[in-house]
């Protein structure tokens, strides 16, 4: 049995980490209620943007704009996105393995894939794996980003898309549903209204002015923005509610801890004082 001296630096230890991480849980609420209001800001427009960009793929002649051209997949660009920070729980381990499970479904298929990074923990994983090429890192994007901050991300996709380089470009990120329930979900961003979004009657019965020839050449762009950023953001809240839930269980098993430590210290101190009485009553007896 380890002495009372180790017991009470074993308590010591796990005290201070149990401030850490209490301190981490609570940085972590903080962030995730502004975060979440961010996310449900954009979240109406994201859709709508989506069932505009199904109804534009949907009009006459779309097919010779080639950001809505439709055509066999050889070549895939994915976008993941991570965090730049560990200590979430299982949310950036989430988001990688549904990334590699497309890139086996790619192997098998045949096509050929690049990736786009967004933060250190994916982009250190994926730098790791052979045959899969880097088109961009982006890392330290701040808590509520605007589209100035993932533009350079959005206009490398764009043009690769554009310029015949790859056939599709697919976004994968964590989709926010609940502060104890997020899933890792795969979103098709190009060729545009490539989605099974449904349409509302408001955007089929919408006027476009002047023509939408003009909405195709001068929105699409814009409504992909929109799609990139909401994944981000979405990212952003489920990456602080797995923080926030894993620093609120480590706080939880560090006092668990302590408790155990603390009986343990006890029955040491018991059993050290009953030994100590035990011979001072031999002692008293064998004096007699």
């Amino acid at each position: 049995m380890a002495s009372t001296q180790q017991i009470r630096a074993r308590i010591r230890s796990v005290r201070n980490t149990r401030q850490i991480t209490k301190a981490m849980q609570l940085v972590s609420a903080s962030k995730l209620r502004r975060m979440q209001e961010a996310a449900q800001a954009t979240q109406a427009y994201s859709k709508y943007a989506r069932e505009l960009l199904t109804h534009l793929r949907a009009q006459p002649d779309t097919n010779e704009f080639k950001l809505y051209q439709d055509r066999p997949v050889k070549n895939r660009l994915l976008i993941v996105i991570t965090s730049d920070r560990g200590l979430a729980g299982a949310y950036n381990s989430n988001v990688l393995k549904k990334y590699i499970t497309e890139l086996r479904k790619d192997d098998a298929e045949g096509v050929k894939n690049s990736t786009i990074v967004f933060g250190r923990q994916g982009a250190n994983t994926v730098a790791r794996l052979k045959d899969t090429v880097i088109s961009g890192v982006y890392t330290n994007l701040p808590d509520r980003p605007g589209i100035g901050d993932i533009e350079a991300a959005i206009n490398t996709a764009i043009k690769s898309f554009h310029d015949g380089e790859v056939d599709a470009v697919d976004v994968i990120y964590t989709h926010f549903i609940s502060t104890i329930n997020q899933e890792p979900v795969m979103q098709r961003l190009l060729p545009a209204g490539f989605t099974e979004e449904a349409v509302s009657e408001a955007i089929k019965t919408a006027e476009f002015e002047p023509s939408p020839e003009v909405v195709l050449h001068n929105v699409t762009v814009r409504l992909i923005e929109s799609q990139v950023l909401q994944s981000v953001l979405e990212s952003n809240v489920s990456e602080q509610a797995m923080r926030m839930m894993a620093m609120k269980n480590a706080t939880d098993n560090a006092s668990d801890l302590i408790d155990e430590y603390t009986l343990a210290y006890n029955n040491a101190r018991q059993a050290a004082i009953t030994q100590e009485l035990a011979e001072i009553t031999g002692g008293v007896e064998a004096m007699k």
